[in-house]
């Protein structure tokens, strides 16, 4: 066995032999896979195995389009068998959010060029003559839909990683992982030891028992899922050709052909935990007993789908672990606090996922990153706060609404409260209805009583005109903004300037009560982050963040050397804050303080230390709503104190609380964008506007990568639409396209200007195609809807509201 290698994958299920491939595939031959049983053990190989290419994330929908055209290439590349069956999906809305659902995937089908179209009622009798669609108001047809043969698929990754000089060990279990001083790792197992630079957990069902080696605890949960097999079916025998699958989500339930059977699995309500408290070791090739009276009332309405099912015999029965993480996603990526340890576990739809999972895990190891931003996936959206208890409840809630429509802006309660802020209880008695962000309650909006539920679909819902009222409330007059879910970071120490100037690539202040706006820079030079810093005093800065991003975001920090001396503290837990904004913010906060807050005494992007209300507060004069206002960050002990005098005094001026989703609509009017929407790794800063924050007569965290694409024409731009629409608003994701059919681009973010009396969104669109004052059109509901390319936002495009001047006497941006 081998003693040294580049990375050592934990686990020879379909997803550790997938990354063993596609490290080797790029370069990576020095290569070991260690299986603590044979290949496939664990959940790979009671798969039902479907494969499909659409998904409600765009990225995503993009892998799983790899993946699927990767099978065949395997077979001709190996001679290994995949045992592809792609003979299509139907996919079928019962009701009209299904519908609308449907409609949006064929437009971001025809979006990537992919093969997923509506067809007729007859049309599917003729694909499908043992099914009836009565009840069916939709029907999409993928013809690349089908399925696999999970251990042909597995072995033929292994096949092809051996090929190119991989190793495989089986019957080696990983008895422990213990990182050196120098960043690599030392892999023992019962046959040695091997010195590797990466280590990779794809343990699958034993991902939290890997983990827990490194003394990692993963949010993962394992469940028992139940599918059967009839007996041979004299119809199905007769066609002499294989079915095409059927997705009845509405109905809760999958089927397709199995020989001359059909296969049906569920994902029931009455739902089963298994093995709480640790995967038994001794697991491998093993089933749980059959308990089919769980998914009975699945399976009926799947015979009424296809009668002749309901009179077969049961063949054979499938009741198996699967293992999830809270919100039914991969946990995927390198662990922040480790160096050189690799996660990828947790993969529900893994024949849809694998090959492209093995892609990016292969290129963020040997290229630094990878090429699509795949936040949605990256083990940083989860810190400690999502504990045993959390994932527990989140993963029978995602379990059992498995096929539930996730609605634009929804909030599932499952799970909640994980991380609370004193003002918690009373935003609550004031009719606050909260939204999680990165384990916190946030202030989404305020009804007007207390216990007030909000309700979800893909037209505007109950939380639009209260939401309305606040952002014309704080546009007239002033609102109060909870800011706490923003991450805040202190840098203190006589090396913190060097730090800080080192990380970013905007120059950092050198003068007390300076504060900046500036970029982090990626790997591959695109948009790390964006933060807001302020020198607060000598030799301590505050850095602001998103709230969503802190984790991920320490990667990055980890990436430059903390001079000796100095001291970087992840300070989001003890600080809170508050963005009071408005052409009423200055007489408020002037009530409050005897601070000079006029334009002469503290001006746009300054900041200083003052009372007010008693309280002592970071005030930064910067609103992300794009109106005149002033951050303020206090102590979290002092949150309540603070909220309270804040409210009170702009009550008496007829403002009050103002939430998250009217943040969104103000930020939207300004043409702002934000972190995991329009700023991403994948985007370059000359395509979102942010390369005028980039200083080159500095150095700064990959500033190579960035000069190499600095002068590259923009693929896409940032930009703003207008849109006409009655009932609903983009959300994020949708396609857009020119009049005469040709792509332009997609929504990143969406919602109504209530300042402004527009459907606004922004998005990103294709300089060769379109350009500002061009007539496109935004899919919304799965239509075709009107929407203008602005030229400018609407709102206060001069900034004079946000430096709080009337005249072009405008300062000069710092």
């Amino acid at each position: 066995m081998k003693t040294h290698a580049q990375a050592v994958v934990i686990g020879g299920g379909l997803v550790g032999c997938s990354i063993l491939y596609h490290l080797a595939k790029l370069g990576w031959t020095d290569v070991v896979l260690l299986e603590r049983d044979e290949l496939t053990s664990g959940s790979t190989w009671h798969a039902a195995a479907n494969i499909h290419g659409l998904h409600d994330n765009n990225n995503i929908t993009r892998i799983q389009h790899y993946t699927m055209n990767l099978y065949k290439e395997l077979e001709k590349e190996t001679g290994q068998g995949c045992g592809v069956f792609q003979s299509g999906s139907l996919y079928l809305a019962q009701s009209e959010d299904r519908e609308h659902q449907l409609r949006l995937q064929e437009a971001k089908a025809r979006f990537y060029s992919l093969n997923f179209h509506e067809i007729s009622r007859e049309q599917a009798m003729e694909l499908h003559p043992l099914a009836q669609f009565d009840d069916i108001r939709c029907i999409m047809f993928e013809p690349d839909g089908g399925n696999v043969d999970p251990s042909g698929v597995t072995h033929a990754y292994a096949a092809g990683a051996r090929a190119m000089g991989a190793s495989i060990e089986r019957f080696c279990p990983v008895l422990g992982t213990e990182q050196q001083l120098d960043g690599s790792w030392i892999v023992r197992t019962a046959k040695g030891d091997i010195h590797t630079q990466w280590v990779v957990n794809a343990g699958g069902l034993w991902g939290r028992e890997v983990a827990a080696l490194a003394g990692i605890e993963l949010p993962l949960q394992p469940t028992e899922h139940q599918y059967f097999v009839t007996e041979a079916i004299d119809e199905v025998a007769a066609l002499g050709r294989r079915l095409p699958s059927i997705a009845d989500r509405d109905g809760e339930y999958y089927f397709r052909q199995e020989g001359n059977g059909l296969l049906i699995g569920a994902y029931e309500k009455d739902m089963r935990f298994w093995a709480e408290n640790g995967t038994p070791l001794d697991f491998a090739h093993d089933l749980f007993p059959d308990d089919l009276d769980r998914i009975m009332e699945n399976v009926i309405r799947a015979t009424d789908r296809v009668p002749v099912a309901a009179t077969a015999g049961v063949k054979r029965v499938i009741n198996g672990p699967m293992i999830w993480s809270p919100d039914s996603n991969a946990i995927w990526g390198p662990v922040p606090e480790l160096q050189n340890y690799f996660c990828c576990t947790g993969i529900i739809p893994g024949f849809s996922q694998s090959g492209g999972l093995g892609l990016l895990s292969a290129q963020w190891m040997i290229e630094g990153e990878p090429q699509y931003d795949m936040f949605a996936w990256d083990l940083a959206r989860f810190g400690d706060w999502a504990d045993k208890a959390f994932t527990k409840a989140r993963v029978q809630d995602v379990y059992t609404h498995r096929f539930a429509i996730h609605f634009p802006n929804e909030e599932r309660s499952a799970g909640r409260p994980a991380r609370l802020r004193p003002a918690y209880q009373m935003q609550k008695e004031m009719g606050c209805v909260f939204g999680l962000n990165c384990g916190w309650e946030h202030p989404l909006w305020f009804a007007d009583q207390p216990g007030v539920v909000e309700t979800n679909g893909f037209t505007r819902q109950n939380w639009w005109e209260p939401v309305g009222r606040e952002v014309q409330m704080l546009r007239d007059i002033v609102g109060v903004i909870d800011i706490s879910n923003f991450a805040n970071y202190v840098i203190k120490g006589p090396g913190a300037h060097d730090w800080l100037d080192r990380l970013v690539a905007n120059r950092v202040p050198t003068e007390v009560g300076r504060s900046c706006l500036t970029p982090l820079i990626s790997v591959r030079g695109g948009v790390a982050g964006d933060f807001t810093i302020t020198k607060v005093a000598d030799d301590e800065y505050m850095m602001i963040g998103s709230g969503m991003a802190e984790r991920y975001h320490q990667r990055f920090f980890n990436m430059v050397d903390l001079p000796e001396g100095t001291r970087f503290e992840v300070a989001t837990n003890r600080i809170a804050g508050f963005n009071v904004a408005g052409p009423k913010s200055r007489d408020v906060l002037q009530r409050l303080t005897n601070a000079d807050l006029s334009n002469e005494g503290f001006r746009f992007m300054r900041s200083r230390q003052i009372d007010v209300a008693g309280v002592s507060c970071l005030a930064i004069r910067v609103s992300f709503t794009g109106d005149l206002g002033w951050e303020l960050h206090c102590a979290e002990s002092d949150q309540v104190a603070l909220y309270s005098a804040l409210l009170e005094a702009a009550k008496e001026q007829g403002g009050g609380p103002v939430g998250g989703r009217a943040l969104g609509s103000l930020r939207i009017e300004k043409g702002y964008g934000s972190w995991g929407r329009e700023y991403s790794q994948e985007y370059w800063p000359q395509e979102v506007g942010l390369d005028g924050l980039i200083k080159l007569d500095k150095d700064f965290l990959h500033k190579q990568a960035y000069l190499a694409i600095k002068n590259n024409p923009v693929r896409e731009v940032l930009s703003m639409f207008e849109i006409e629409v009655d009932t609903a608003d983009a959300s994020g994701g949708e396609p857009i396209f020119t009049p005469d059919g040709h792509s332009v681009g997609r929504v990143t973010s969406g919602g109504f200007g209530y300042s402004v009396g527009k459907s606004l969104a922004l998005g990103f669109a294709n300089p060769q195609v379109a350009k500002p004052g061009d007539r496109v059109e935004v899919f919304i509901l799965g239509k075709p809807h009107r929407a203008t390319i602005l030229a400018e936002p609407p709102f206060d495009p001069a900034g004079y509201r946000l430096r709080g001047v009337s005249k072009p006497a405008i300062e000069p941006a710092e």
